[in-house]
């Protein structure tokens, strides 16, 4: 009996301390040919304003149609995004000019590419119990603009995040307790 019981101990210390594979881990990728911000990237600066036209875009993965993560902006959305009040339309890109003088006829599209991984790591009796979790959040993410007219790219530019880092460390000193104070109305605690 005793014997028994002494491997249930160690039984469970070695599976309590070696846990961290039973932490939950997320991968959220947007669904595009591009594995990483380079690449998309380099696919939005081979686009050539004034020469590219909607058809070649999609041999660079950025087709205007079928790709995923793809949203058309309606004529007031991309002029309030492009055109800033305290700037003179002559300073303007012209690509954004002749948007503007097309109005309707002008289509802008973002796109919105990435890759992030979330990993919890640390104790896993600790975060089952909501002690303590801490989270890698690991990645990149990448947005484009364009404008079309005529279906010829008249106007492109893109930024975003190349390298995501981020370590969340949130520590509950009531661990499973300390979600239910929160739930309680704030009329009801003193």
């Amino acid at each position: 009996m005793v014997r028994t019981s002494r491997w249930s101990i160690a039984l469970c210390c070695v599976v309590l301390t070696g846990c961290a594979s039973l932490l939950p881990s997320t991968r959220a990728d947007d669904t595009s040919r591009f594995n990483s911000y380079e690449e998309a990237q380099g696919a939005m600066e081979k686009v050539v304003p004034y020469r590219t036209r909607a058809a070649d875009l999609a041999g660079l993965g950025l087709d205007v149609e079928a790709s995923a993560n793809v949203q058309q902006l309606p004529y007031p959305q991309w002029v309030g995004m492009l055109v800033q009040s305290n700037v003179p339309l002559a300073q303007a890109d012209i690509g954004i000019r002749d948007c503007l003088a097309a109005e309707q006829a002008c289509r802008a599209y973002v796109f919105r590419i990435g890759n992030q991984t979330r990993e919890r790591a640390g104790n896993f009796v600790m975060d089952f119990l909501n002690f303590r979790r801490i989270t890698h959040t690991r990645g990149w993410r990448f947005e484009g603009v364009m404008l079309l007219r005529d279906d010829v790219v008249l106007f492109r530019n893109h930024g975003g995040q190349p390298k995501i880092e981020l370590v969340e460390d949130r520590a509950n000193p009531l661990g499973p307790l300390q979600s239910i104070g929160e739930s309680v109305p704030s009329g009801l605690l003193p």
